[in-house]
């Protein structure tokens, strides 16, 4: 795994992309893939249809300097694939502490790319964190393989507000301890 800096984020290196910053250029792939329900539905944040201007505020806001939500975007260019195969993300939460979330586009599902992702930004741990939590919507099952992959540790069950679904909607939340 290779890390640089770039624009005071790091940029990560996995095996099989990069985890980059958000760019201006992602903007349009990142409409497309968001708005697919099957990707909305399967966040608590993306809304379904997408209205006019959501993506490029979400652009604006992961892009500026004191963003509290960092985002990468899971590049795999460098095996010729597309530049944005998804997006992963840390928000901080308190002091030392994050909420991972992560969407990949459904022509990469199954395919390992996003425990790849979380691996590598749990490797990196670029914010220092020693908590990271994470929330899955219980309908979306390989989610939560990829989390419990990844060395997350179920906590119990809750429930998350789906912007999308326009609903209330079960939840399993994960911890992972970083060491």
């Amino acid at each position: 795994m290779t890390i640089q800096n770039f624009h005071h984020q790091d940029i990560i290196a996995s095996e099989r992309m990069v985890l980059r910053p958000v760019r201006l250029s992602d903007t349009g792939l990142f409409a497309m893939y968001t708005g697919d329900p099957r990707v909305a539905e399967a966040t608590s944040s993306i809304p379904h249809p997408l209205p006019p201007g959501a993506t490029e505020a979400y652009v604006a806001r992961t892009m500026a300097p004191d963003a509290v939500e960092r985002a990468w975007v899971m590049d795999g260019t460098g095996i010729g694939l597309p530049e944005v195969m998804g997006v992963i993300s840390l928000k901080q939460i308190d002091r030392d502490q994050a909420e991972i979330g992560y969407w990949v586009a459904p022509a990469f599902w199954n395919t390992g790319y996003a425990s790849e992702a979380v691996h590598a930004l749990m490797a990196a741990n670029p914010l220092q964190n020693k908590a990271i939590f994470a929330q899955v919507f219980q309908d979306n099952p390989g989610s939560a393989r990829v989390l419990t992959n990844c060395g997350f540790a179920y906590l119990g069950d809750a429930e998350s507000f789906s912007v999308a679904r326009n609903a209330r909607v079960p939840t399993w939340t994960y911890l992972r301890k970083m060491v």
